[in-house]
């Protein structure tokens, strides 16, 4: 921890958001976990048998186990399962070790640090899971991210039709058209990331409304607007490059779902409009957080888009595998997304992705989770300024979109938190306010 940091959230603030997010959604979405499990017992036997059934049990039991050791505040323990990033994890969990008072023995779920007992309750989740053959893919939360894609249709096919038509005027646009539909993609990126199933314990948070009459009543709810800057960056990339040369824009991705429908429309939009010239998304790993996306879910959903009798969505899912298969679109996965680490230590952990990420003319950090590890989960005061928290991490310039959904926000104005707070106390985590945060080039 560098000097001058504050102290990480953690659930010893009883009443916090933190403190309520392992005492009550934890233990719902593992409950969620457990349920799923048992709901599939028919499909496991039918295509394991026996095996099938006991890996069900076995997986069930460990789920179990893990959200009494929670409940009941026991010390952290170790991972035992064998996978790519077990060692990291130890490692991690010795570190936690050493930053606890001889006297205070173990790391426990409500003392230590909140991003990482989050962290290490959905990775001891993919334990137990492959700790279970023949079991061991299953995915505990894939039916609740495929429902809320089925339950977004009306506004998928509201996306799909704006995009399909500003494709066929696009040429026609001059540049503050053009600049009014980057930011109103923007938008639509940004508040589709209300869709997160993990702040709703699991429970349907399908997008219903029309986003794209609701942007501009939603403006007065971005709290930190920097999109003239992201307009000005790509639009001075788009100007200066010679013919062959590349602009990159790279996406961390968030939820799975209608929020990923709306970044790979954004993604659409600025290959289009020639702002960018090739997009690399980010995914998980594992099954984490409820709703994030994996390489499976990011398929899945293309596939989905394509097969749809909804003419321009069937063509956007047909574009988007396009997109893919000429190498315009590039989807990387990468272990350090799943780890508990903050991102200011990305250079010395996972320098391989730190030097991807530096190809990036631009990187839009997706979500909550991101903006957490961006600013290490921590105590600042809200006025703090944005590079600051960051800690050095600066790979390439970058952009927090973001709904709020946990008690960290820095770079506001002085007063405006105090504003917020006077009328809506809970004011950071109900996802209602949201951030377009620049950090731009060094």
């Amino acid at each position: 921890m560098m000097a001058g940091s504050p102290a990480s959230l953690s659930g010893q603030d009883v009443g916090s958001f933190a403190y309520l997010t392992i005492k009550d959604r934890i233990p719902q979405i593992l409950t969620k976990a457990i349920d799923t499990l048992h709901r599939h017992k028919n499909e496991f036997f039918e295509k394991h048998g026996e095996k099938g059934t006991e890996a069900e049990k076995k997986a069930i039991s460990l789920l179990s186990k893990l959200r009494n050791e929670l409940q009941t505040d026991k010390p952290i323990i170790p991972f035992v399962e064998k996978f790519v990033d077990t060692d990291i994890w130890n490692q991690y969990l010795e570190y936690q070790q050493s930053l606890i008072n001889e006297n205070d023995g173990k790391p426990r779920w409500f003392y230590s640090p909140w991003l990482f007992v989050e962290c290490y309750m959905y990775r001891r989740i993919h334990e137990a899971i492959i700790q279970s053959p023949p079991i061991d893919d299953f995915d505990v939360f894939k039916e609740s991210k495929e429902q809320n894609f089925f339950e977004s249709q009306e506004s998928l096919i509201a996306l799909c039709t704006h995009l399909q038509e500003l494709r066929t005027t696009i040429e026609d646009l001059d540049e503050n058209q053009l600049k009014d539909e980057f930011f109103k993609l923007l938008q639509i990126s940004l508040w589709g990331n209300k869709c997160d199933l993990s702040l709703s314990g699991g429970e349907t948070s399908s997008q219903r409304t029309n986003i794209i009459n609701s942007v501009e009543e939603l403006k007065p709810f971005i709290l930190v607007n920097d999109m003239e800057h992201l307009w000005s960056l790509l639009n001075n990339c788009k100007k200066t490059r010679e013919k062959a040369s590349v602009t990159r824009v790279d996406v961390v991705l968030d939820n799975s779902g209608f929020e990923l429908v709306t970044d790979l429309v954004l993604a659409d939009f600025l290959l289009c409009s020639q702002l960018a010239t090739e997009i690399h998304f980010y995914g998980k790993t594992i099954p984490w957080f409820v709703s994030d996306t994996t390489v499976h879910d990011f398929n899945w959903l293309i596939e989905q888009m394509k097969g749809s009798n909804h003419k321009w969505m069937s063509k956007c899912g047909a574009d988007w595998e396009n997109s893919i298969k000429m190498g315009r679109w590039v989807y990387h996965d990468h272990i350090f997304w799943t780890l508990p680490h903050e991102f200011c230590v990305m250079s010395q952990v996972a320098p391989d992705l730190y030097a991807e990420l530096q190809k990036a003319h631009l990187i839009l950090f997706k979500g909550d989770l991101n903006y957490r590890k961006l600013t290490g989960d921590r105590k600042w005061a809200c006025t703090i300024p944005f590079r600051q928290a960051l800690r050095g991490f600066h790979p390439a310039p970058l952009c927090s979109v973001r709904t709020l959904k946990a008690e960290v926000q820095v770079g506001l104005q002085p007063g405006q938190a105090e504003q917020l707070a006077a009328s809506e106390p809970n004011w950071m985590t109900t996802g209602k306010y949201g951030i377009f945060q620049f950090d731009g080039p060094l």
